[in-house]
Protein backbone atom coordinates (compact mmCIF):
# COMPACT_ATOMS: atom_id res chain seq x y z
CA UNK A 1 0.00 0.00 0.00
CA UNK A 2 2.88 2.31 0.89
CA UNK A 3 4.39 1.57 -2.43
CA UNK A 4 1.46 2.79 -4.22
CA UNK A 5 0.92 6.42 -2.31
CA UNK A 6 4.60 6.68 -3.41
CA UNK A 7 4.23 5.99 -6.60
CA UNK A 8 0.82 8.34 -7.17
CA UNK A 9 2.87 10.97 -5.57
CA UNK A 10 5.64 10.42 -7.74
CA UNK A 11 3.87 10.47 -10.48
CA UNK A 12 0.85 13.34 -10.41
CA UNK A 13 1.85 15.54 -7.58
CA UNK A 14 4.05 18.40 -9.36
CA UNK A 15 7.07 19.62 -7.30
CA UNK A 16 8.30 22.91 -7.31
CA UNK A 17 11.37 24.11 -6.83
CA UNK A 18 12.15 26.54 -3.64
CA UNK A 19 14.99 27.62 -1.89
CA UNK A 20 16.38 25.22 0.76
CA UNK A 21 15.40 27.43 4.49
CA UNK A 22 14.76 25.68 7.95
CA UNK A 23 13.69 27.51 11.49
CA UNK A 24 14.90 30.76 12.17
CA UNK A 25 14.87 32.20 8.81
CA UNK A 26 13.35 34.76 7.60
CA UNK A 27 11.13 34.19 4.59
CA UNK A 28 8.45 35.68 1.89
CA UNK A 29 6.01 33.75 1.02
CA UNK A 30 4.25 35.11 -2.56
CA UNK A 31 0.33 32.83 -2.96
CA UNK A 32 -2.39 33.16 -5.02
CA UNK A 33 -5.94 34.43 -3.75
CA UNK A 34 -9.17 33.67 -5.66
CA UNK A 35 -11.59 35.81 -4.97
CA UNK A 36 -14.49 35.25 -7.40
CA UNK A 37 -13.03 35.34 -10.34
CA UNK A 38 -10.50 37.60 -10.39
CA UNK A 39 -6.98 36.34 -8.79
CA UNK A 40 -4.59 38.38 -6.72
CA UNK A 41 -1.32 37.87 -5.40
CA UNK A 42 -0.66 38.44 -1.48
CA UNK A 43 2.70 37.80 0.50
CA UNK A 44 3.45 36.40 4.04
CA UNK A 45 5.98 37.91 5.54
CA UNK A 46 7.64 36.24 8.86
CA UNK A 47 9.97 33.59 10.84
CA UNK A 48 9.75 30.39 10.10
CA UNK A 49 8.96 28.07 13.47
CA UNK A 50 9.55 24.60 11.97
CA UNK A 51 8.93 22.49 8.43
CA UNK A 52 7.48 18.90 9.45
CA UNK A 53 6.60 16.18 7.19
CA UNK A 54 8.05 14.76 4.39
CA UNK A 55 7.41 14.12 0.49
CA UNK A 56 3.97 15.43 -0.67
CA UNK A 57 2.48 15.85 3.05
CA UNK A 58 5.26 18.64 3.79
CA UNK A 59 4.41 21.81 5.76
CA UNK A 60 6.06 24.60 7.01
CA UNK A 61 4.77 27.37 9.53
CA UNK A 62 5.78 30.82 9.66
CA UNK A 63 4.91 33.76 12.63
CA UNK A 64 4.77 37.24 12.28
CA UNK A 65 3.37 40.09 14.21
CA UNK A 66 1.02 42.17 13.28
CA UNK A 67 0.54 45.15 15.50
CA UNK A 68 1.22 43.49 19.12
CA UNK A 69 -0.34 40.06 17.91
CA UNK A 70 1.31 37.21 16.54
CA UNK A 71 -0.39 35.33 13.44
CA UNK A 72 1.04 31.88 12.39
CA UNK A 73 0.20 30.30 8.96
CA UNK A 74 0.57 26.89 7.78
CA UNK A 75 1.75 26.32 4.06
CA UNK A 76 2.31 23.12 2.81
CA UNK A 77 5.30 22.99 0.57
CA UNK A 78 2.63 21.25 -2.58
CA UNK A 79 0.10 23.68 -2.37
CA UNK A 80 -0.65 25.18 -6.18
CA UNK A 81 -1.11 28.82 -4.82
CA UNK A 82 2.43 29.21 -3.77
CA UNK A 83 4.40 31.22 -6.28
CA UNK A 84 7.63 31.72 -4.87
CA UNK A 85 9.54 32.14 -1.75
CA UNK A 86 12.38 34.38 -1.13
CA UNK A 87 14.36 34.02 1.90
CA UNK A 88 15.41 37.89 3.22
CA UNK A 89 17.44 36.60 6.45
CA UNK A 90 19.00 33.22 7.32
CA UNK A 91 18.78 32.77 11.25
CA UNK A 92 20.59 31.09 13.57
CA UNK A 93 18.81 28.92 15.90
CA UNK A 94 20.19 25.48 17.68
CA UNK A 95 16.65 23.99 17.23
CA UNK A 96 14.95 22.66 14.39
CA UNK A 97 11.44 23.80 16.14
CA UNK A 98 11.66 27.30 18.01
CA UNK A 99 8.17 27.10 19.65
CA UNK A 100 9.68 29.49 22.42
CA UNK A 101 9.94 32.10 20.04
CA UNK A 102 5.73 32.39 20.81
CA UNK A 103 6.92 33.98 24.03
CA UNK A 104 9.18 36.12 22.95
CA UNK A 105 9.03 40.25 22.95
CA UNK A 106 11.10 42.63 22.55
CA UNK A 107 14.55 42.53 22.14
CA UNK A 108 14.56 38.72 22.86
CA UNK A 109 12.57 38.10 19.76
CA UNK A 110 15.95 38.92 17.70
CA UNK A 111 17.23 36.00 16.26
CA UNK A 112 20.63 36.41 15.24
CA UNK A 113 21.84 36.41 11.59
CA UNK A 114 23.73 32.89 9.96
CA UNK A 115 27.11 34.51 7.75
CA UNK A 116 27.19 32.45 4.62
Amino acid sequence: MEDLVKFVQNEFVTKKEFPNFSAGDTITVYYEIKEGNKTRTQFFRGVVIQRRGAGSTETFTIRKMSGTIGVERIFPVNLPALQKIEINKSGKVRRARIFYFRGLTGKKARIKERRN
